[in-house]
């Protein structure tokens, strides 16, 4: 766990510099390319920095092992984390959209062709950081780290709609100028519709949904890989962190003494811990095989 947390800090370590310089030239560009779709852009940014932050100090905190008050470790922090960055990203879209509602009943110049120019690296950076940072999120199997990704997604989101607003502002000439301005209204929706996407998953997780039906799966199948296992009963899987706790019944022959069906879970515990990725702990319960009514199907 401490490795996975280390490997989630040095990547959000990268986070924080990547939006740190994407926030200073997103700001001068929009400020002397008279562009508010790249001041909008930069607003994101800003809020990106403050809340990379958060989820900084939230693995650090949730890479503490656990003690008397958190029996099951501090990873229930990383939804939480998770919440207060959606909670950014919705202050950004709602200062964004007011802005450019303000925008659009004032008359301004067009913005600056060279702008085009700045959007387009930035475009091609936050894509490549996205997907830096969504791989690591997969590995690491933290939901910190893939609404970290989100953020920068959505970043490279309101720069294409910026790039397409101060095009057609810039190619249609006078008339158009305030399609930069509809681009970062339009940028502001997309904003929030990313929340979402990165919200839901999040707040299943802090509910102990039943997502997990495929590690359920696993286990079932690898339990019957441990001598003396019969079957499984119930199996229930829940997310804490980046790790899976695991509540497993194993069915065993009701003619065993305790000690050997003790021998047998915790056999169980460390088979299932070592063949399946991410799994943190497992507890086990056994049942001898006449008090199962039913026996689970894999």
């Amino acid at each position: 766990m401490s490795s996975k947390a280390d490997n989630a800090i040095k990547t959000t370590y990268f986070s924080i510099l990547v939006n740190l310089l994407l926030a200073i030239v997103k700001w001068l560009a929009g400020f002397f390319g008279n562009s508010f779709a790249l001041i909008a852009d930069a607003i994101e940014s800003t809020a990106d920095i403050f809340s990379s932050i958060l989820v900084l100090l939230g693995i650090k905190y949730s890479k503490r092992p656990p003690d008397e008050t958190h029996p099951y470790g501090h990873g229930r922090i990383e939804p939480l984390i998770t919440f207060m960055v959606v909670i950014f990203l919705v202050i950004s879209a709602t200062v964004i959209a007011y802005q450019s509602i303000i925008n659009l009943r004032t008359p301004h110049e067009p913005p600056k062709a060279w702008t085009l120019i700045v959007l387009g690296v930035i475009i091609i950076w936050k894509e490549i950081t996205y997907q830096i940072i969504a791989r690591k999120g997969k590995e690491l199997n933290s939901s910190t780290l893939k609404a970290e990704a989100w953020h920068h997604r959505a970043d490279a989101i309101t720069s294409v709609a910026a790039f397409i607003g101060i095009s057609i502002a810039l190619w249609l000439g006078a008339g158009y100028e305030y399609a930069d301005d509809w681009a970062a209204l339009l940028a502001s929706v997309l904003i929030l519709y990313n929340c979402y996407k990165i919200f839901r998953p999040a707040l299943g997780e802090i509910m102990d949904e039943n997502l997990h039906i495929n590690i359920v799966n696993d286990v079932r199948e690898k339990s019957l890989n441990v001598a003396g296992v019969m079957a499984t009963d119930k199996c229930f899987v829940r997310k804490i962190g980046m790790e899976y706790l695991v509540d497993l019944q194993a069915v065993v022959s009701p003619d065993i003494s305790v000690k050997e069906g003790h021998d047998i879970a915790h056999a169980l515990k460390d088979y299932l811990i070592q063949n399946i990725p991410d799994i943190g702990n497992v507890f086990v319960h056994i049942e001898p095989f006449s008090d199962i009514k039913s026996i689970k199907p894999l």
